[in-house]
Protein backbone atom coordinates (compact mmCIF):
# COMPACT_ATOMS: atom_id res chain seq x y z
CA UNK A 1 0.00 0.00 0.00
CA UNK A 2 1.05 3.65 -1.14
CA UNK A 3 0.90 6.24 1.30
CA UNK A 4 0.61 9.54 -0.24
CA UNK A 5 1.10 12.58 1.25
CA UNK A 6 -1.57 15.45 -0.13
CA UNK A 7 -1.52 18.75 0.88
CA UNK A 8 -4.34 20.84 2.07
CA UNK A 9 -6.25 22.93 -1.01
CA UNK A 10 -8.28 25.98 -1.78
CA UNK A 11 -7.70 26.99 2.53
CA UNK A 12 -10.03 29.78 3.74
CA UNK A 13 -12.09 29.48 1.12
CA UNK A 14 -9.72 31.50 -1.73
CA UNK A 15 -9.55 28.66 -4.38
CA UNK A 16 -12.88 26.14 -4.06
CA UNK A 17 -12.06 24.49 -7.06
CA UNK A 18 -8.83 23.83 -5.56
CA UNK A 19 -10.33 22.29 -2.05
CA UNK A 20 -13.49 20.59 -4.50
CA UNK A 21 -10.77 18.52 -6.57
CA UNK A 22 -8.69 17.36 -3.53
CA UNK A 23 -12.21 16.28 -2.02
CA UNK A 24 -13.13 14.39 -4.93
CA UNK A 25 -9.93 12.48 -5.73
CA UNK A 26 -9.79 11.51 -2.17
CA UNK A 27 -13.44 9.97 -2.38
CA UNK A 28 -12.82 8.65 -5.68
CA UNK A 29 -9.73 6.65 -4.42
CA UNK A 30 -11.51 5.71 -1.80
CA UNK A 31 -13.82 4.60 -3.34
CA UNK A 32 -12.12 2.89 -6.09
CA UNK A 33 -8.18 2.61 -5.06
CA UNK A 34 -8.23 1.47 -1.59
CA UNK A 35 -6.16 -1.32 -1.92
CA UNK A 36 -3.30 0.63 -3.70
CA UNK A 37 -3.37 3.97 -2.16
CA UNK A 38 -3.98 5.72 1.63
CA UNK A 39 -3.87 9.45 1.23
CA UNK A 40 -2.34 11.00 4.14
CA UNK A 41 -4.17 14.70 4.33
CA UNK A 42 -1.58 17.39 5.85
CA UNK A 43 -3.67 19.85 7.78
CA UNK A 44 -2.20 22.97 9.23
CA UNK A 45 -1.24 23.19 13.23
CA UNK A 46 -4.77 23.59 14.96
CA UNK A 47 -7.13 23.17 12.01
CA UNK A 48 -10.71 23.10 13.32
CA UNK A 49 -13.17 20.66 13.21
CA UNK A 50 -15.20 22.22 10.87
CA UNK A 51 -12.37 22.19 8.44
CA UNK A 52 -11.50 18.68 9.07
CA UNK A 53 -15.05 17.21 9.23
CA UNK A 54 -15.00 16.61 4.90
CA UNK A 55 -11.71 14.62 5.53
CA UNK A 56 -12.34 12.86 8.11
CA UNK A 57 -15.87 11.38 6.46
CA UNK A 58 -14.00 9.57 3.90
CA UNK A 59 -13.15 5.89 5.16
CA UNK A 60 -9.60 5.16 3.82
CA UNK A 61 -8.42 8.96 4.55
CA UNK A 62 -5.44 9.70 7.68
CA UNK A 63 -5.71 13.12 8.56
CA UNK A 64 -2.60 14.43 10.59
CA UNK A 65 -1.82 17.91 11.87
CA UNK A 66 1.57 18.94 10.32
CA UNK A 67 3.92 20.18 14.19
CA UNK A 68 3.46 23.97 14.85
CA UNK A 69 7.14 24.77 14.02
CA UNK A 70 6.33 23.61 10.74
CA UNK A 71 3.03 25.20 9.93
CA UNK A 72 3.91 28.27 11.50
CA UNK A 73 7.86 28.41 9.29
CA UNK A 74 6.27 28.00 5.73
CA UNK A 75 7.47 30.79 4.26
CA UNK A 76 11.19 30.13 5.49
CA UNK A 77 10.13 26.55 4.43
CA UNK A 78 9.47 27.39 1.03
CA UNK A 79 12.54 29.54 1.04
CA UNK A 80 15.06 26.38 1.68
CA UNK A 81 13.57 24.53 -0.79
CA UNK A 82 14.43 26.59 -2.96
CA UNK A 83 17.76 27.76 -1.86
CA UNK A 84 19.31 24.66 -0.07
CA UNK A 85 17.13 22.18 -3.06
CA UNK A 86 15.48 20.61 0.18
CA UNK A 87 13.08 21.06 3.24
CA UNK A 88 15.10 18.93 5.34
CA UNK A 89 12.81 19.00 8.85
CA UNK A 90 9.75 18.65 6.44
CA UNK A 91 11.07 15.97 4.96
CA UNK A 92 11.72 14.28 8.32
CA UNK A 93 8.64 14.67 9.12
CA UNK A 94 7.13 12.81 6.30
CA UNK A 95 9.60 10.44 6.71
CA UNK A 96 8.45 9.75 10.54
CA UNK A 97 4.76 9.28 8.66
CA UNK A 98 5.73 6.71 6.20
CA UNK A 99 5.21 8.56 3.70
CA UNK A 100 5.91 6.75 -0.06
CA UNK A 101 5.08 10.10 -1.85
CA UNK A 102 3.83 13.57 -2.04
CA UNK A 103 1.21 15.13 -3.90
CA UNK A 104 3.10 18.35 -4.98
CA UNK A 105 0.74 21.33 -6.00
CA UNK A 106 1.15 24.80 -5.13
CA UNK A 107 4.52 24.44 -2.83
CA UNK A 108 7.69 23.28 -3.88
CA UNK A 109 9.59 20.52 -2.21
CA UNK A 110 13.33 21.02 -3.87
CA UNK A 111 15.37 19.87 -6.79
CA UNK A 112 17.06 17.54 -4.10
CA UNK A 113 14.08 16.33 -1.81
CA UNK A 114 14.10 12.30 -2.01
CA UNK A 115 10.39 11.76 -1.33
CA UNK A 116 8.96 11.19 -4.31
CA UNK A 117 6.40 13.76 -5.51
CA UNK A 118 3.73 14.10 -8.10
CA UNK A 119 3.27 17.40 -9.75
CA UNK A 120 -0.03 18.28 -10.70
CA UNK A 121 -0.12 21.53 -12.44
CA UNK A 122 -3.81 22.54 -12.79
CA UNK A 123 -3.28 24.81 -15.62
CA UNK A 124 -1.45 27.56 -17.71
CA UNK A 125 -3.54 30.25 -17.05
CA UNK A 126 -0.53 33.06 -16.39
CA UNK A 127 0.54 32.80 -19.26
CA UNK A 128 -1.95 32.58 -22.04
CA UNK A 129 -3.90 35.41 -20.20
CA UNK A 130 -1.44 37.43 -18.25
CA UNK A 131 -3.24 40.45 -18.19
CA UNK A 132 -5.65 38.68 -15.10
CA UNK A 133 -2.74 38.55 -12.56
CA UNK A 134 -0.77 41.29 -11.02
CA UNK A 135 3.24 41.24 -11.93
CA UNK A 136 3.80 39.69 -8.46
CA UNK A 137 1.21 37.07 -8.89
CA UNK A 138 2.31 36.15 -12.21
CA UNK A 139 6.08 35.81 -11.74
CA UNK A 140 5.78 33.61 -8.36
CA UNK A 141 3.42 30.89 -10.19
CA UNK A 142 5.95 31.12 -13.15
CA UNK A 143 8.84 30.76 -11.08
CA UNK A 144 6.85 27.63 -8.68
CA UNK A 145 6.02 25.97 -12.16
CA UNK A 146 9.49 26.65 -13.56
CA UNK A 147 11.02 25.38 -10.40
CA UNK A 148 8.88 22.14 -10.79
CA UNK A 149 9.76 21.28 -14.26
CA UNK A 150 13.14 21.55 -14.09
CA UNK A 151 13.56 19.48 -11.01
CA UNK A 152 13.07 15.63 -13.26
CA UNK A 153 9.33 15.81 -11.47
CA UNK A 154 6.97 13.52 -12.79
CA UNK A 155 4.06 16.45 -14.07
CA UNK A 156 0.32 15.44 -13.96
CA UNK A 157 -1.83 17.50 -16.02
CA UNK A 158 -5.33 16.90 -16.24
CA UNK A 159 -5.78 17.24 -20.36
CA UNK A 160 -3.92 16.72 -23.70
CA UNK A 161 -4.23 20.51 -23.81
CA UNK A 162 -2.58 21.15 -20.52
CA UNK A 163 0.44 18.72 -21.85
CA UNK A 164 0.79 20.15 -25.17
CA UNK A 165 0.91 23.81 -22.96
CA UNK A 166 3.49 22.33 -20.23
CA UNK A 167 5.58 20.38 -23.07
CA UNK A 168 5.95 24.24 -25.01
CA UNK A 169 6.41 26.19 -22.39
CA UNK A 170 8.26 24.21 -19.89
CA UNK A 171 10.55 22.05 -22.68
CA UNK A 172 12.60 20.32 -19.60
CA UNK A 173 8.94 18.19 -18.87
CA UNK A 174 8.78 16.80 -22.20
CA UNK A 175 8.95 12.40 -21.37
CA UNK A 176 7.91 13.30 -17.69
CA UNK A 177 4.37 14.16 -18.58
CA UNK A 178 1.00 12.51 -17.43
CA UNK A 179 -2.20 13.53 -18.28
CA UNK A 180 -4.98 12.51 -15.37
CA UNK A 181 -8.29 13.27 -16.70
CA UNK A 182 -10.73 13.85 -13.34
CA UNK A 183 -13.87 12.66 -13.19
CA UNK A 184 -16.95 13.47 -10.65
CA UNK A 185 -19.28 11.30 -9.32
CA UNK A 186 -23.10 11.51 -10.45
CA UNK A 187 -24.58 12.48 -6.87
CA UNK A 188 -28.26 11.75 -6.49
CA UNK A 189 -29.75 14.15 -4.25
CA UNK A 190 -33.05 13.25 -2.93
CA UNK A 191 -36.36 15.63 -4.95
CA UNK A 192 -36.29 18.67 -3.60
CA UNK A 193 -39.49 20.21 -3.65
CA UNK A 194 -38.31 23.80 -2.38
CA UNK A 195 -35.59 24.33 -5.04
CA UNK A 196 -37.58 26.78 -7.30
CA UNK A 197 -39.28 28.36 -4.33
CA UNK A 198 -36.36 28.88 -2.49
CA UNK A 199 -34.24 30.72 -5.99
CA UNK A 200 -37.47 32.17 -7.09
CA UNK A 201 -36.47 30.21 -9.95
CA UNK A 202 -38.65 30.29 -13.83
CA UNK A 203 -40.36 27.49 -15.36
CA UNK A 204 -36.89 27.62 -17.84
CA UNK A 205 -33.40 28.98 -17.17
CA UNK A 206 -30.05 28.26 -18.57
CA UNK A 207 -27.65 27.64 -15.35
CA UNK A 208 -23.86 29.02 -15.04
CA UNK A 209 -22.63 27.70 -11.88
CA UNK A 210 -18.62 29.55 -11.78
CA UNK A 211 -16.73 31.77 -9.59
CA UNK A 212 -17.13 35.48 -10.58
CA UNK A 213 -13.34 34.97 -11.32
CA UNK A 214 -12.81 37.70 -14.36
CA UNK A 215 -11.62 35.04 -16.82
CA UNK A 216 -14.64 32.96 -16.28
CA UNK A 217 -16.30 35.57 -18.31
CA UNK A 218 -19.46 36.30 -17.19
CA UNK A 219 -19.61 39.80 -19.00
CA UNK A 220 -20.29 37.70 -22.56
CA UNK A 221 -23.26 36.04 -20.93
CA UNK A 222 -24.66 39.56 -19.71
CA UNK A 223 -23.83 41.12 -23.32
CA UNK A 224 -25.25 38.53 -24.72
CA UNK A 225 -28.31 38.48 -22.68
CA UNK A 226 -29.11 41.74 -23.93
CA UNK A 227 -28.82 41.28 -27.49
CA UNK A 228 -31.70 38.34 -26.97
CA UNK A 229 -33.82 40.94 -25.00
CA UNK A 230 -33.68 43.31 -28.04
CA UNK A 231 -34.51 40.43 -29.81
CA UNK A 232 -37.57 40.39 -27.74
CA UNK A 233 -36.02 36.83 -26.38
CA UNK A 234 -35.88 37.12 -22.55
CA UNK A 235 -33.97 33.65 -21.45
CA UNK A 236 -33.08 33.71 -18.05
CA UNK A 237 -29.37 32.86 -17.05
CA UNK A 238 -29.77 31.78 -12.74
CA UNK A 239 -25.81 32.16 -11.88
CA UNK A 240 -24.54 31.39 -8.42
CA UNK A 241 -20.66 31.23 -7.23
CA UNK A 242 -18.34 32.98 -4.80
CA UNK A 243 -18.70 37.01 -5.97
CA UNK A 244 -14.82 37.63 -4.64
CA UNK A 245 -12.02 37.46 -7.20
CA UNK A 246 -8.99 38.60 -5.12
CA UNK A 247 -6.90 39.09 -8.77
CA UNK A 248 -9.76 41.50 -9.29
CA UNK A 249 -11.46 42.87 -6.17
CA UNK A 250 -13.71 45.19 -8.28
CA UNK A 251 -15.19 42.67 -11.02
CA UNK A 252 -17.65 41.47 -9.23
CA UNK A 253 -19.36 44.98 -8.74
CA UNK A 254 -18.70 46.04 -12.45
CA UNK A 255 -20.73 42.97 -13.60
CA UNK A 256 -23.72 43.83 -11.58
CA UNK A 257 -23.40 47.34 -13.03
CA UNK A 258 -23.54 46.29 -16.09
CA UNK A 259 -26.47 44.25 -15.96
CA UNK A 260 -28.54 47.24 -14.06
CA UNK A 261 -27.20 49.49 -16.83
CA UNK A 262 -28.35 47.18 -19.53
CA UNK A 263 -31.72 46.62 -17.83
CA UNK A 264 -31.48 42.86 -17.72
CA UNK A 265 -33.76 42.65 -14.59
CA UNK A 266 -35.09 39.18 -14.11
CA UNK A 267 -32.63 37.49 -17.22
CA UNK A 268 -29.70 37.94 -14.89
CA UNK A 269 -30.06 36.50 -11.53
CA UNK A 270 -27.57 35.96 -9.27
CA UNK A 271 -28.18 33.71 -6.54
CA UNK A 272 -24.63 33.57 -5.05
CA UNK A 273 -22.70 30.88 -2.99
CA UNK A 274 -24.99 28.05 -2.91
CA UNK A 275 -24.92 24.52 -0.89
CA UNK A 276 -23.20 21.39 -3.30
CA UNK A 277 -26.62 19.57 -3.12
CA UNK A 278 -28.49 22.92 -4.60
CA UNK A 279 -25.74 23.23 -7.57
CA UNK A 280 -27.04 19.79 -8.31
CA UNK A 281 -30.37 20.43 -7.83
CA UNK A 282 -30.04 23.88 -10.34
CA UNK A 283 -28.28 21.88 -12.75
CA UNK A 284 -31.01 19.14 -12.64
CA UNK A 285 -33.29 21.89 -13.46
CA UNK A 286 -31.35 23.67 -15.86
CA UNK A 287 -32.30 23.15 -19.84
CA UNK A 288 -28.71 23.73 -19.89
CA UNK A 289 -25.09 24.19 -17.92
CA UNK A 290 -23.42 27.22 -19.21
CA UNK A 291 -19.52 27.56 -19.28
CA UNK A 292 -18.47 30.44 -20.82
CA UNK A 293 -14.79 30.60 -19.92
CA UNK A 294 -11.54 32.14 -21.03
CA UNK A 295 -9.56 29.54 -19.96
CA UNK A 296 -9.80 25.80 -18.55
CA UNK A 297 -7.37 23.19 -17.35
CA UNK A 298 -10.20 20.77 -16.82
CA UNK A 299 -13.72 21.88 -15.95
CA UNK A 300 -15.28 20.76 -12.97
CA UNK A 301 -18.59 22.77 -14.02
CA UNK A 302 -18.47 20.80 -17.10
CA UNK A 303 -17.45 17.54 -15.36
CA UNK A 304 -20.34 18.05 -12.60
CA UNK A 305 -22.69 18.49 -15.87
CA UNK A 306 -21.72 15.28 -17.47
CA UNK A 307 -22.18 13.19 -14.84
CA UNK A 308 -25.39 14.56 -14.53
CA UNK A 309 -26.37 13.92 -17.96
CA UNK A 310 -27.22 17.93 -18.23
CA UNK A 311 -26.71 19.34 -21.55
CA UNK A 312 -24.19 22.61 -22.30
CA UNK A 313 -23.93 25.12 -23.52
CA UNK A 314 -19.30 26.25 -23.95
CA UNK A 315 -17.04 28.49 -24.85
CA UNK A 316 -15.03 27.10 -28.03
CA UNK A 317 -11.70 25.99 -26.26
CA UNK A 318 -10.11 22.95 -26.87
CA UNK A 319 -9.74 21.64 -23.81
CA UNK A 320 -13.71 21.74 -23.66
CA UNK A 321 -13.62 20.32 -27.14
CA UNK A 322 -11.34 17.55 -25.80
CA UNK A 323 -13.91 16.92 -22.39
CA UNK A 324 -17.13 16.35 -23.95
CA UNK A 325 -16.67 16.61 -28.12
CA UNK A 326 -19.03 17.33 -30.05
CA UNK A 327 -21.94 16.92 -27.11
CA UNK A 328 -22.21 20.78 -26.58
CA UNK A 329 -23.24 24.07 -28.07
CA UNK A 330 -19.97 26.00 -28.75
CA UNK A 331 -19.68 29.78 -29.10
CA UNK A 332 -16.97 32.76 -29.68
CA UNK A 333 -16.05 33.25 -26.07
CA UNK A 334 -15.09 36.73 -27.27
CA UNK A 335 -18.30 37.34 -28.97
CA UNK A 336 -21.59 38.46 -27.50
CA UNK A 337 -23.52 37.34 -30.70
CA UNK A 338 -22.00 33.88 -30.86
CA UNK A 339 -23.38 33.35 -27.01
CA UNK A 340 -26.84 34.84 -27.58
CA UNK A 341 -26.93 32.39 -30.74
CA UNK A 342 -25.33 29.65 -28.27
CA UNK A 343 -27.79 30.25 -26.03
CA UNK A 344 -31.16 30.85 -28.18
CA UNK A 345 -29.61 27.59 -30.17
CA UNK A 346 -29.75 25.62 -26.19
CA UNK A 347 -32.68 26.25 -24.89
CA UNK A 348 -34.74 25.43 -28.36
CA UNK A 349 -32.62 22.08 -28.91
CA UNK A 350 -32.29 20.87 -25.23
CA UNK A 351 -36.16 22.32 -23.91
CA UNK A 352 -37.97 19.36 -24.23
CA UNK A 353 -35.42 17.10 -22.43
CA UNK A 354 -36.10 15.63 -19.18
CA UNK A 355 -35.37 18.10 -16.22
CA UNK A 356 -35.12 17.85 -12.54
CA UNK A 357 -35.19 14.33 -10.86
CA UNK A 358 -36.78 12.49 -14.07
CA UNK A 359 -33.33 13.77 -16.03
CA UNK A 360 -31.11 10.53 -16.32
CA UNK A 361 -27.40 10.61 -15.43
CA UNK A 362 -24.46 9.60 -17.20
CA UNK A 363 -24.40 5.88 -17.85
CA UNK A 364 -20.30 6.01 -18.25
CA UNK A 365 -20.02 7.55 -15.03
CA UNK A 366 -18.75 4.67 -12.97
CA UNK A 367 -16.12 3.93 -15.95
CA UNK A 368 -14.76 7.33 -16.44
CA UNK A 369 -14.10 7.51 -12.12
CA UNK A 370 -12.43 4.01 -12.29
CA UNK A 371 -10.29 5.35 -14.81
CA UNK A 372 -9.41 8.24 -13.12
CA UNK A 373 -8.20 6.63 -10.02
CA UNK A 374 -6.15 3.91 -11.88
CA UNK A 375 -4.79 6.52 -13.98
CA UNK A 376 -3.81 8.97 -10.44
CA UNK A 377 -2.25 5.82 -8.79
CA UNK A 378 -0.21 4.41 -12.00
CA UNK A 379 1.09 8.32 -11.95
CA UNK A 380 1.39 7.99 -8.18
CA UNK A 381 3.78 4.61 -8.92
CA UNK A 382 5.57 6.23 -12.11
CA UNK A 383 7.19 9.62 -9.94
CA UNK A 384 8.28 6.65 -7.35
CA UNK A 385 10.09 4.51 -9.47
CA UNK A 386 12.16 7.15 -11.53
CA UNK A 387 12.68 9.29 -8.26
CA UNK A 388 14.61 6.12 -6.51
CA UNK A 389 15.85 5.73 -10.25
CA UNK A 390 17.31 9.30 -9.81
CA UNK A 391 17.73 8.82 -6.18
CA UNK A 392 19.13 5.26 -5.67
Amino acid sequence: MIRVAFPVLGAGAVWTGGLHYLLNLLRVLDEFAATRVTPVVMLAHGTSSADLAPYRSIGSVECVELPASLSAGRKLSRLKAVVAGRNGPLERWLHSRSIDAVFETTEFLGRRCHIPALTWIPDFQHRHLPVMFERSRRWSRELLYQLQTRAGRTVMLSSESARRDCERFYPGSRGRTVVVPFAVPAIQDPPDGTLARRYALPDEFLYLPNQFWKHKNHGVIIEALALLRRQQNELVVVASGNPSDVRNPRHFAELTARAAALQLGAQWRIVGMVPSADVRGLMRASIAVINPSLFEGWSTTVEEAKSLGVPLALSDLAVHREQVGDGAVFFDPHSPASAAAALAAALERFRALPRGPSRAVDPDCAHRLREFSTAFCDAVELAITRTRGLNP
